[in-house]
């Protein structure tokens, strides 16, 4: 079983897997991780980021979410939703970075890598993500590699908490 100090504890508020997304990125890119309030906050921004790149390739979407794709937009937009597999693809898109998603053998206890999203924007350093059977997202340390981050600065001199990250552009 992989120790506890090898993954960080991410609050289960509904926004778990774009806190464990986040923090993830900031690991990638060498940063310290971030405060409590300013992960929420930068989840809350992916999240917008995230239902905005659906929007944006609604073509290539729509048939994969579950109902109605005008109301599940509007749902996601919600900071008490949860995100899965759809949000994670879309989290790649707007970070333009690999996110691999690992899980807890039952038996043995190792970590299983169950899902690779973003593998064209580079295999090396992920942002790599534990996922929990009950729908929870936790985040794995990871080796930091600064040839291969996205991320260069989270603060920029416009009012976005993520306008450093690879891919988002002040509009």
């Amino acid at each position: 079983m992989p120790k506890q100090e090898n993954w960080i504890d991410i609050p289960g508020d509904g926004r778990c897997l774009f806190r464990s997304v986040i923090h993830g990125a900031w690991l990638r890119s060498g940063k310290q991780s971030p405060t409590e309030s300013r992960q929420k906050g930068l989840a809350d921004e992916l999240r917008a980021k995230v239902v905005d790149e659906f929007i944006k390739r609604r073509a290539d979407t729509e048939w994969f979410l579950e109902g109605d794709f005008d109301n599940y937009v509007v749902q996601m937009r919600q900071p008490h939703i949860w995100g899965g597999e759809p949000e994670l693809l879309m989290c790649s898109h707007v970070l333009q970075a690999p996110i691999t998603v690992y899980m807890k053998d039952k038996n043995s206890g190792t970590l299983k890598i169950i899902s690779e999203y973003g593998q064209e924007y580079g295999e090396e350093n992920p942002i790599r993500v534990l996922y929990h059977s009950y729908g929870h997202y936790d985040v794995l340390m990871s080796p930091v590699s600064s040839a291969s981050s996205k991320l260069s600065t989270v603060m920029n001199t416009d009012s976005s908490l993520l306008a450093g990250f690879g891919g988002w552009k002040k509009r």
